[in-house]
């Protein structure tokens, strides 16, 4: 036999009634919350002419972006006087012959990926050197291709090798002897000739 509704509803009534299912008074500032969005909404009908059309909306945007430039505009120009934390961080990057010595020291001592790195480095602070490319830090070796590319069409195959080598020694941690850090320098060596 099936439960009449009214039972059922009872039944229903009461699981409900649990203090679990109870939906908690919202807090303090949940009610401000919703009482500054009233006020706002109604300052809003109020500035729109009683109600918020799609140009009112364009209008307010603007303004918005106005106010938001104009604080950033008044931000950066109090800066002078602000201390910064950290090391400080320099224009001058290191020329190629500190990374050649680099690359020489790394080679004596046997790190055959670590003088690649360098040699790879050095190719990199030369074309940066004759203005080539923009030598930035974070900057990928797909961008470095990219821009040698452009700016050395003729070498850009010459570079992409010498950039395949490099990632395949740094990023792919393939063995490395010194053939390569040869191969290396002659692909280097190739690029900047492209140069002269």
């Amino acid at each position: 036999m099936a439960p009449d509704p009214d039972s059922v509803r009872r039944a229903a009534h009461d699981i409900l009634a649990q203090p679990q299912f109870r939906t908690p008074a919202p807090s303090l500032l949940d009610r401000a919350r919703h009482w500054l969005g009233q006020q706002f909404t109604r300052a809003l009908d109020d500035v729109l002419g009683g109600h918020l059309s799609v140009v009112g909306a364009i209008v307010l945007v603007v303004v918005a972006a106005a106010l938001a430039a104009l604080v950033v505009w008044a931000v950066r120009g109090r800066r002078g006087g602000v201390v910064r934390f950290g090391p400080p961080v320099s224009d001058v990057r290191r020329p190629p012959a500190d990374w050649l010595a680099e690359a020489a020291a790394c080679e004596a001592s046997g790190d055959w990926r670590a003088a690649l790195r360098a040699r790879y480095r050095a190719l990199v602070a030369e074309l940066a050197r004759r203005g080539l490319v923009d030598e930035v830090p974070g900057r990928t070796t797909g961008e470095y291709r990219a821009e040698v590319r452009d700016a050395l069409p003729g070498s850009a195959a010459t570079f992409s090798g010498a950039t395949d080598l490099f990632e395949r020694a740094v990023y792919g941690h393939a063995d490395v002897g010194p053939d390569d850090a040869a191969e290396l320098q002659a692909l280097a060596d190739a690029v900047l000739v492209g140069v002269r």
